[in-house]
């Protein structure tokens, strides 16, 4: 059953002594000066408001009631906030009241919010695999030492580009990303491919991460009133439980195999992000153990696939969109690097014009538009309003990116606004923070960046591109579909043209 039929059957279902009781509820709790926002519709509040594209809904709905309001999602008080100052906050001035999450009902499949790092409480557990991944996983010295994994699958990126070239086929842009990106994850986490060049693993594995994004980020009726979250209404959890048992199930054989290898008298150790939570799964068991380690893969693929590679997407749909930005991308290349040699991760400091090209990508094309929602754990006072308590928390990215009283020409795409910038991505611009910030930033952002950088530069650096035939700059489609995360609405298709 769809989002709307279910919000007409709960207008006709819902009962009278529901309603009273809320009422009765609120007339007997202490005043609080709640965030201005819309007037709720009884019983199912501001939810029609939010439409197909939240974050966008959202971002007009701060136009009239400021940068922090509040809204009523069915029995959820929402509180969103849509500017710098506000983003602050509620992700640094208040973190530590405002770290945990509210968990969709979904992600409760397989019990991965027990497991899965993002959703994790701020507690023991979370402190030991936020640990493990800062200093065993995503330190500068372990991507230093594993970079060759990165180097190796984008020249295989590059030479598939090639042979599309030499066929005079166009490449669909995103798919080869998505498959570059999972092979560099894997190669990096596992030391193997998990995209198979003989198989079709890397598309059926996309297919299902998006239909892991697009149902964690469709509204849940489950999510806003309680007596939906047991029966699981319009079957989001069902199918989040297929898509999530699919990774799993893969995960779960392939440390299997591992611990297999590793019992063997002459193995020889792979020294990769595997070997490593492993040596410190045997040494502390109490630190990880073998679910927590397959739920955290879970989790560092499914975010790290998709995100990454709807980066580079967006990224070259933009350039392929403002071709004077390209040539410019282009020209920088050619000066530092040289026609014909290949991008080290090393070349990237060297590359300001295409470290800004990934910002304003950042900005205007933020994956996780909404951020991961947030939860206060009590009353917070922000602005002289009141965050009350259980109350869900959300941070619109999005139309931070496009805040006018911010950025010049806001829906214009200039990474020339970077150049001689200090704002960056990392959480301590609150102006850009596509990987938000505090102690809950994404722990793959250094890793991610590495990749996205990469993959762009080669692309950017081997080939000229041409559009299909019919598409030109200005009638690109640059439509966008939203799940959690945020991807192309129409895949982007290229020719490329070697140099």
């Amino acid at each position: 059953m769809d989002f709307l039929s279910g919000i007409l059957f709960l207008l006709l279902t819902w009962t009278l002594i529901q309603a009273l009781h809320s009422i009765v509820k609120r007339s007997k709790a202490i005043p609080q000066k709640l965030p201005p926002g819309p007037k709720p519709i009884p019983i199912i509040g501001n939810l029609l408001e939010l439409g197909d594209k939240p974050h966008r809904s959202l971002a007009k709905l701060a136009k009239t009631h400021g940068p922090i309001m509040s809204l009523k999602l069915g029995q959820i008080t929402s509180v969103v906030v849509s500017s710098a100052t506000m983003a602050k906050e509620v992700l640094q001035t208040h973190d530590q009241f405002l770290s945990n999450r509210t968990i969709p009902d979904c992600i409760r499949a397989h019990n991965h919010q027990n497991f899965g790092l993002p959703w994790l409480p701020v507690s023991t557990q979370w402190r030991v695999l936020r640990k493990i991944c800062n200093s065993e996983l995503f330190a500068i010295k372990i991507l230093d030492a594993n970079q060759h994994f990165r180097r190796k699958k984008v020249q295989e990126l590059l030479s598939e580009v090639h042979k599309s070239s030499l066929a005079g086929d166009a490449v669909d842009i995103g798919r080869a990303a998505f498959k570059t990106t999972l092979n560099l994850l894997s190669n990096t986490i596992l030391s193997m491919d998990l995209a198979d060049p003989n198989s079709d693993t890397a598309r059926v594995y996309k297919e299902i991460v998006w239909n892991i994004m697009e149902e964690a980020g469709k509204p849940n009726l489950g999510d806003y009133f309680t007596i939906l979250k047991k029966v699981d209404f319009q079957g989001i959890r069902q199918r989040m439980t297929i898509y999530f048992g699919k990774i799993l199930d893969l995960f779960d054989g392939i440390v299997n195999q591992r611990l297999q290898f590793r019992k063997s008298p002459s193995s020889i150790a792979s020294d990769d992000m595997l070997d490593n939570l492993l040596n410190i799964s045997e040494e502390n068991s109490g630190e990880i153990d073998k679910s927590q380690i397959v739920h955290l893969l879970l989790a560092l693929f499914v975010a790290g696939t998709d995100t990454t590679s709807s980066t580079v997407q967006w990224a070259m749909a933009e350039l392929l969109h403002n071709p004077e930005t390209l040539s410019k991308a282009r020209e920088e290349l050619e000066q530092t690097i040289g026609k014909g040699n290949p991008i080290e991760e090393s070349d990237i400091a060297k590359l300001p014009y295409l470290q800004a090209i990934v910002k304003e990508t950042f900005r205007l094309h933020p994956t996780v538009p909404l951020l991961l929602p947030h939860k206060a754990e009590t009353d917070v006072e922000i602005s002289g309003f009141t965050v009350p308590k259980g109350a869900q928390v959300l941070v619109n990215a999005w139309a931070i990116g496009r805040d006018p009283s911010i950025w010049d020409n806001p829906d214009s795409f200039m990474p020339q606004r970077f150049l001689g910038s200090e704002i960056d991505f990392r959480g301590r611009s609150f102006e850009l923070i596509p990987f938000g910030s505090g102690r809950r930033i994404c722990p793959g952002l250094p890793l991610a960046i590495r990749m996205v950088h990469l993959m762009l530069g080669s692309l950017v650096h081997s080939f000229d591109w041409k559009l299909e035939v019919g598409v030109t700059p200005k009638n690109m489609n640059m439509e966008e579909k939203f799940g959690i995360t945020l991807d192309m609405a129409q895949p982007l298709r290229a020719f490329p043209i070697p140099f």
